[in-house]
């Protein structure tokens, strides 16, 4: 499929693509229908304008209209333990900034102030779930500090306390939006559950309960937690949510909680979100040299015997999560090497060595955007080969995953959020 066509395709099946709403764009699938991003960027070529943050965050800018929205900690206490895995720290003040998307400038912050400690990783700083947005509220997660509603304009609008997040790598998965509700997984930790809000009021619609996990806290073996974030999955006339959790990924009926269907084989630590592909292929990796698997949407109860492929062998380190392109799927290990799939098989077709990343892949038309711990922004052809065309430096490390809008691209590196444009 050329990119004219992908881009066509892409424009009818998503709504409003000049916006960015949540984590991984209007589908969370990665994936912009715009076709008209900038190829090739450096510190000082195709930059619309840099602005400095007050700290390192890695949490993805969304983007609605001219406004751009961004979670960021300060205030933070000194990491302990010093050098080690993780563990009580805080951050007291957690922002939700707002930028004008034409020059940078800050429009408006809100403020929360959480004083107590949460535990954490060195490389998790606080605030690193991304808002999402709608167009008239903005819905943001402090992990224990709660989830917040905010009007376009910075005031608040509802607060929800979720309860302890208690993991000793701390917590990322960010809110979507599906018709009237927020939905966020809270966890890892002992309290695991995802929580449905009504996006105007904060009230609770449901919630679905996992068996408790642990902290990890004072037992380095006892890792296991999931920083997935949900997707909803259009299936026939059925729409599903779709999570990976410890074990196993699972889908729900979003607008009632209901566990629809099971599926065994994933590890004990998971950090990619699931991914959706033709004909109601799911494909999840495990991180932490976990197992994969593949599953058909549209299933009932345990449906672990109807995998369509399940690699068992202990896989790269995957944090960041790939993107599905036609039949392909595409994913960078933070080992640095880019794996190209067969998304129904799990059948390696190709891969190459690019740079070490935790960042998602973005997508418009056959072209993916693939980020490295750098700043660096690797831009390839989706193929059955490998075919590079243009390697962006910033010159800034980074974590966070991509935005697109309107021609644009958002890159929030540890110093600062950059928008990259070849419009005058």
């Amino acid at each position: 499929m050329t990119r004219s066509l992908l881009a066509l395709v892409l424009c009818v099946a998503v709504a409003r693509a000049d916006n960015w709403p949540n984590w991984r764009g209007p589908a969370n699938q990665g994936h912009t229908a715009e076709p008209n991003l900038p190829l090739k960027w450096g510190a000082k070529e195709n930059v619309r304008w840099r602005i400095p943050l007050p700290d390192a965050g890695n949490s993805t800018p969304v983007v609605w209209g001219d406004k751009v929205f961004v979670t960021q900690a300060i205030d933070k206490t000194t990491w302990p333990p010093k050098g080690g895995n993780g563990g009580p720290a805080s951050a007291e003040t957690r922002l939700l900034l707002c930028f004008a998307r034409a020059d940078g400038k800050e429009l408006w912050r809100a403020t929360v102030t959480y004083k107590e400690l949460e535990s954490t990783h060195p490389t998790n700083p606080f605030c690193g779930a991304s808002p999402a947005t709608d167009g008239e509220r903005v819905y943001v997660s402090h992990g224990s500090a709660g989830l917040y509603c905010y009007d376009m304009a910075g005031k608040e609008v509802w607060r929800h306390d979720c309860g302890k997040m208690e993991q000793i790598w701390g917590n990322a998965s960010s809110p979507i939006l599906y018709r009237d509700l927020c939905i966020l997984w809270v966890g890892p930790g002992v309290n695991q559950v995802i929580l449905a809000l009504n996006k105007k009021t904060g009230q609770e619609v449901w919630r679905h309960t996992e068996p408790g996990g642990v902290s990890g806290l004072g037992d380095t073996k006892a890792w296991v937690g999931s920083w997935s974030t949900p997707i909803v999955v259009k299936f026939g006339d059925r729409d599903e949510l779709v999570l990976s959790v410890p074990d196993k990924l699972k889908g729900f009926d979003p607008a009632t909680g209901k566990e629809l269907w099971s599926c065994s084989g994933l590890g004990k630590l998971v950090y990619t979100s699931p991914l959706s592909g033709k004909d109601g292929v799911i494909v999840a990796m495990s991180g932490y040299g976990g197992p994969s698997l593949a599953v058909k949407a549209g299933g009932t109860g345990d449906v672990t015997a109807k995998r369509l492929w399940h690699n068992p062998k202990a896989n790269p380190q995957r944090i960041g999560t790939g993107a599905i392109v036609g039949d392909h799927l595409y994913i960078l290990n933070d080992t640095g090497i880019l794996v190209c799939m067969e998304a129904a098989t799990g059948k390696e077709v190709w891969s190459e060595r690019l740079g070490s990343t935790w960042s998602s892949v973005l997508v418009s038309g056959d072209w993916l955007y693939v980020p490295d711990k750098s700043g660096t922004t690797h831009v390839l052809k989706a193929g059955l080969k490998f075919e590079p065309l243009a390697t962006n430096r910033l010159g800034e490390g980074m974590y966070a995953s991509l935005a697109a809008s309107d021609g644009d691209v958002f890159v929030r590196t540890f110093k600062a959020l950059w928008c990259i444009s070849e419009k005058k």
